[in-house]
């Protein structure tokens, strides 16, 4: 399956916000779930949001609810996290990967769900 190409990290102070972008070149994520992951050294992978095809559902980590937002743009076939109140424990290389076969449009937060991942984008905070 193809890969997704996120965009947009970078470094930040603690309390500070970044726009994570992500997208599938040459085609369109209108049919997919996308779920974003990231992972800190040292650490296991961690699902923290998902969205459904046209936002009709989205999932978030307890460790991300009411900081980070999962948004899609149909037009510009790009899904979007917002994160804002960043932390030093959001420190880490996200991943956007879209989910592939049967359940496609359904949103999950298990990494064994997916394959095909991109090379991420690399996100520090700093305090």
């Amino acid at each position: 399956q193809p890969q997704l190409v996120e965009s947009g990290g970078g470094l930040v102070q603690s309390g500070g916000s970044l726009r994570l972008s992500c997208t599938l070149p040459g085609r369109s994520l209108d049919y997919y779930a996308i779920a974003w992951f990231r992972q800190a050294p040292g650490k296991e992978r961690e699902g923290i949001s998902c969205i459904e095809p046209r936002g009709v559902g989205t999932l978030y980590a307890d460790s991300v609810k009411g900081r980070f937002t999962v948004s899609g743009d149909n037009a510009n076939n790009m899904v979007y996290l917002q994160m804002n109140d960043l932390r030093p424990e959001d420190t880490g290389l996200y991943y956007c990967v879209a989910r592939w076969g049967t359940y496609a449009p359904v949103c999950t937060l298990n990494k064994g769900r997916f394959n095909s991942w991109g090379q991420g984008t690399q996100v520090t905070v700093s305090s």
